[in-house]
């Protein structure tokens, strides 16, 4: 049986690393919900921050952040091109969001997640911190099924066809933004359903990967650049469709992104441009979520969820934990 076609046959990255990684997002989420509905956005990403370069130091790899915290003048700590691990190992590309959804674990709302990517060095899109348009779909379609350039109207239609449903059957999820108010209503004049969400669209664009648990058939909207490309890299490990394009609306940004390796400032990227290479993508639960159960504290064990995909084996593994030495988190 040949593999699928979006399976890597050479596998760069060690295996071995697989779990490593989920000991980096485990130790991010656990430091976040400590702070879950405290309300101090700023004090539990930095927690998730610190947890998440400590761990990633740790590793035997020679990394470079190309999807960070920021610019290194404005993010003191896994900025953009910052270096991480032991310096023994692969080089690879990291990009990572330590706590997605600050908002979310702030509130102690559901969705917020520790995510992170680990690709062959130079295969991830070096996205300058700026707005994305962007569409995603699940596994299991036609290629092309739904694109960036149509309208909502159409590309619902065209889904729908493809999963031999009406449109009524699709559920289509956005950002909850003033900027998507006439998106909103094209939507739903088509007969479709739309979930909004506050915050926390790495984990809306993956939850097209499994509609039957999630409900979510469709991921529309702008939203930032860094986040589609690490939503992109779990999309591409089993066969899910997404594009993007950069929003570079002014001079300084076009700078910017020209500056980081962007030729083409108009380009659309599918999903094996934004993330190519030996993937791999981990992501723990900060607070619940379709995705993950978020972190539990008992008297005695803390308990995470991690969910794991990989490109080059095209396999997707859900870890659940307990942790008894609570030291290795660097509580207080």
């Amino acid at each position: 049986m040949k593999p699928p076609s979006h399976i890597v046959p050479n596998v760069f990255i060690e295996r071995i690393l697989t779990l490593e990684l989920v000991r980096v997002t485990e130790r991010a989420a656990v430091s976040a919900a400590r702070l879950r509905g405290r309300g101090d956005e700023k004090a539990a990403d930095q927690a998730a921050v610190d947890a998440m370069r400590r761990e990633l130091n740790r590793l035997g790899i020679d990394g470079t952040v190309v999807i960070g915290e920021g610019e290194r003048d404005k993010a003191p700590m896994l900025f953009i091109g910052e270096r991480v691990g032991n310096g023994k190992g692969p080089k690879v590309d990291i990009a990572v969001d330590p706590l997605e959804g600050t908002t979310l674990c702030a509130k102690d709302m559901p969705g917020s997640i520790a995510v992170m990517a680990m690709a062959e060095g130079g295969t991830l899109l070096a996205a300058p911190d700026v707005y994305m348009h962007k569409i995603a779909v699940g596994p299991g379609y036609p290629a092309g099924v739904v694109d960036l350039d149509a309208s909502a109207t159409d590309n619902i239609h065209a889904l729908a066809k493809a999963k031999g449903v009406a449109p009524s059957e699709i559920t289509t999820l956005i950002l909850d933004r003033p900027r998507h108010h006439d998106l909103i209503a094209e939507v739903r004049a088509t007969g479709a359903a739309v979930r909004l969400i506050s915050d926390g669209d790495i984990a809306g664009v993956i939850y097209t990967t499994d509609p039957a648990k999630t409900g979510i058939d469709l991921y529309l909207g702008i939203g930032a650049a860094p986040e589609g490309v690490i939503a992109a890299g779990a999309l591409r490990c089993i066969g899910g469709q997404m594009q993007g394009r950069l929003i570079l609306d002014t001079e300084e940004k076009r700078e910017r992104a020209f500056g980081m390796g962007v030729k083409d400032p108009n380009k659309k990227y599918d999903v094996g441009e934004l993330a190519s290479g030996d993937v791999i993508v981990a992501a723990t639960g900060v607070t619940d979520s379709a995705l993950t159960m978020g972190v539990k504290f008992g008297p005695d064990v803390i308990e995470t969820e991690t969910v794991v995909y990989r490109s080059a084996t095209g396999t997707v593994r859900k870890i659940a934990a307990e942790h008894r030495e609570w030291a290795k988190f660097h509580l207080d």
